[in-house]
């Protein structure tokens, strides 16, 4: 936190705090959460297990080894929203707004830092863009958890109704997934209020922080940022292409949408298409969705949310960007363009870098667990590509993982929340000085 307060001296780099401050997130986490008042039966949980979940919160993934409303204590719920909202938002973000809060001058290495946790493309306006954080985080999470408490006290004592609204809404709108009832959502698979508020929640939250500042900042001229219309336009395209194929691929699965009523069926359908974009709620059985639907699923909660929000994977951006430069070269251009705006080369390159990065993880992650879980390889596929993605999803295989799995899918957790990119440069050597330094060209064969 000396970074924040002004301190001179030398510290650690910005990714490498990011990182760091998940991690001792994390590690208190797992103290609280292995603690005998942490577990309703009031013997510990295990420190693996509490690794586990203390991890699976703070990346907002939703994956768990024990149900958090039948396994846990009020104290443990407690704690898992707490990380929760930790991880939501970042532990530098919430300790820059406090110190921002209580008058403390924010250094340039504090607001590097969270130019860097943020995505944010210049240094200017950091505090005023940390307060729009606060404002909308603490707006949406209230209306959402207003919403639910309303129709969740039809069927339990209004205190009790309360929680579970608070609750639900903070895990939907860091896309976190958690729930109490131990069997997600889907009880509400056909129940308008619910599905929506949540599904709401999670597109919001999803979105990220710059996009909602910008929308809000100039809704009287419209002109929104490049930045801010990639996003909306990858969004709705993979809403609308989820939301349509998932209806006609499970419409006569008797599994999933196949036993719901007519507007039971659209519901879930839309539910299905929002929750792998790094959710982690399920309406309907995952486990018996079909093939072609798991593939599908695959492919939503690989790309993930999109920057500065609240949820994992390679991002929206990241996934326009590598697909629009590859048709780019395949037309013969040199720069990617849109709006009568060209993509700088060094975006493009990261986001090649991002993807390329990411794709290694997870098959390494999923070769690993072939071999130590022993199951087949679309479940641990599906179970990695949920822990990269921090989605939460799965396909039955998280409370049986080995101690192995049970360390690598957290880890796993962590490179999807903090970026790989960010992960490689934090864990990785000292940058080189290669200035002026610059070598003959010369083509290699490629294709």
């Amino acid at each position: 936190m000396a970074a924040l307060a002004g301190s001179k001296h030398w510290g650690p780099t910005p990714p490498q705090t990011i990182v760091l401050s998940f991690a001792l997130a994390i590690t208190v986490g797992t103290v609280l959460l292995s603690l005998p008042a942490a577990s309703a039966s009031g013997e510990s949980i295990g420190l693996i297990n509490a690794y586990f979940m203390a991890s699976s919160a703070t990346c907002v993934t939703g994956l768990v080894v024990v149900p958090t409303g039948a396994a846990l204590s009020l104290f443990g719920q407690l704690t898992i929203l707490a990380l929760i909202q930790i991880g939501g938002l970042g532990l530098m973000t919430l300790a820059t707004f406090f110190y921002a809060l209580i008058g403390r001058r924010i250094t340039l290495r504090g607001r590097l830092l969270i130019q860097e946790s943020l995505g944010r493309g210049s240094l200017s306006g950091l505090v005023r863009l940390l307060r729009s954080v606060f404002a909308f985080t603490v707006v949406c999470e209230a209306i959402g958890a207003a919403l639910l408490t309303a129709r969740f006290a039809l069927d339990m004592p209004l205190p009790r109704a309360a929680y579970f609204g608070v609750f639900h809404a903070v895990s939907a709108f860091c896309n976190a997934g958690f729930d109490l009832f131990g069997d997600s959502l889907e009880r509400f698979a056909s129940d308008p209020l619910v599905v929506l508020t949540v599904t709401g929640l999670i597109i919001i939250g999803g979105l990220g922080f710059l996009v909602l500042q910008d929308i809000v900042e100039r809704r009287k001229d419209g002109r929104l940022t490049l930045h801010t219309r990639i996003v909306l336009r990858v969004t709705g395209v993979l809403l609308a292409s989820a939301f349509a194929l998932i209806f006609l691929m499970e419409y006569r699965n008797p599994g999933t949408l196949g036993g719901l009523p007519a507007h039971g069926k659209f519901l879930s359908a839309w539910f299905m298409a929002v929750t792998p974009r790094t959710a982690g709620f399920n309406t309907v059985p995952t486990a018996m969705l079909r093939e072609s639907t798991i593939l599908l699923v695959l492919a939503l909660m690989f790309v993930g949310a999109s920057p500065a929000g609240t949820g994992g994977g390679i991002k929206t951006t990241t996934a326009w960007v590598f697909l629009g430069s590859m048709l780019s070269t395949l037309r013969g251009r040199h720069e990617l363009e849109s709006g009568g705006r060209s993509i700088p080369r060094d975006l493009v390159e990261r986001a090649h870098a991002i993807g390329v990065l990411s794709t290694m993880l997870v098959l390494a992650v999923a070769g690993v667990l072939m071999f130590t879980e022993h199951t087949g390889f679309v479940s641990v596929l599906f179970e990695t590509m949920s822990a990269f993605g921090t989605v939460g999803l799965s396909l039955g295989i998280t409370a049986k993982l080995s101690t192995i799995g049970r360390i690598l899918i957290p880890l796993t957790m962590l490179a999807g929340r903090v970026g790989p990119i960010t992960l490689a440069v934090a864990l990785g050597p000292p940058k080189a000085n290669s200035a002026g330094v610059h070598y003959p060209p010369e083509r290699v064969l490629v294709g």
